[in-house]
């Protein structure tokens, strides 16, 4: 139990260490680059934390269980909506641009049906894999395009406008001059290594603390594992937020969701075309499908309101993580 404690521990300094220094070196290439700090989010933090993910339902295939692989995507797109941006929304407000829901939302929302399209049938054939990642690709594509015709217009803004200039010289990050981009690749790269094996090690700790205090696999792997494979989409949405970061923390979940939907489920089918079970069908897509779009809507809202997604809100989402679990324990208490 001792070891099992220490190891959390440690797991836990860490997480939070490495998504200090993750969040600073992708703040700092999109500064020297002039790229949207949404699309660092999307991209970079959002794909980056998702490797956990990605891993669990390739093996999950490779195994014959298909889901494990599904619901891992799925289920971990419920929990970066509820419990990471509602967390995120109650230690800071998290401001919400109108180009965010007619470009990121707009693919997550594509994203989501055509992939709820291709499993009515009850099965992701490798054809059904191939649709997913092109579309992934062609996201990426239509997201770099974007940078690039940011990042021209930034330049241009900031040799137009001295105010620019100044509060560009008053950040505490170091200049765009002054950030080497070799350098900053390599330890945003380490520090994702350790954002993520440290998520693994607070895992580990968890489920060998709750077997010595008799819970069961089923138990443990509804809660303690389906919360630590989104350890790092919370650690480094929370961070961004503190940090007023908050297109990097909202940008992180979208991009997350949308790798999940479309790139974890494509690899996890490409390796292994997969039956897909009614009940993840009657469940768990239903209630993705449904908590995607209530976020959609309430970054509607507030848009038209003060732009912000406040406490109130982050309320509200936990609120639903913890009526969706409680129904994941209770359909599993009932099937035994």
């Amino acid at each position: 139990m001792l070891i099992a404690i220490i190891a959390m521990l440690i797991g836990l300094a860490l997480l939070i260490f490495s998504a200090d220094g993750f969040i600073d070196h992708a703040v700092a290439l999109a500064n020297k680059y002039h790229m949207p700090k949404m699309l660092i989010g999307a991209l970079i933090i959002g794909v980056g934390t998702s490797m956990p993910e990605i891993v669990v339902s390739s093996l999950s295939a490779l195994a014959g269980s298909p889901g494990l692989a599904l619901g891992n995507a799925f289920g971990s797109n419920i929990v970066n909506i509820t419990l990471v941006l509602g967390v995120t929304a109650l230690i800071a407000p998290i401001a919400i641009q109108k180009q965010v829901l007619k470009t990121d939302f707009s693919w997550l929302i594509v994203a989501t049906i055509v992939a709820v399209g291709l499993m009515l049938d009850g099965n992701i054939s490798r054809i059904d894999a191939i649709i997913l990642l092109v579309l992934l690709i062609a996201n990426i594509c239509v997201q770099i395009i974007y940078a690039k015709r940011h990042a021209q217009a930034t330049k241009t803004a900031i040799l137009a406008s001295t105010e620019v200039a100044h509060e560009l010289a008053a950040d505490e990050l170091p200049a765009p001059d002054d950030v080497n981009t070799a350098k900053s690749v390599i330890l945003l790269l380490v520090a994702l290594f350790v954002l993520v094996s440290s998520s693994r090690l607070i895992v580990w700790g968890a489920v060998e603390l709750a077997t010595l205090l008799g819970l069961s696999d089923l138990i443990i792997g509804l809660t303690i594992v389906a919360i630590g494979t989104s350890l790092p989409e919370l650690v480094s949405s929370v961070i961004a937020a503190r940090r007023g970061e908050f297109e990097m923390a909202l940008g992180n979940v979208l991009g997350s969701n949308l790798f999940n939907t479309l790139g974890v489920v494509g690899v996890a089918a490409l390796i292994m075309p997969m039956s897909v079970d009614s009940e993840i069908l009657n469940r768990d897509t239903l209630v993705m499908c449904a908590i995607t779009a209530l976020l959609f809507v309430l970054c509607a809202i507030a848009i038209k309101r003060d732009g912000q997604l406040g406490r109130l809100v982050g309320a509200l989402l936990i609120s639903c993580f913890v009526a969706y679990s409680a129904w994941l324990i209770v359909s599993v208490l009932g099937a035994i």
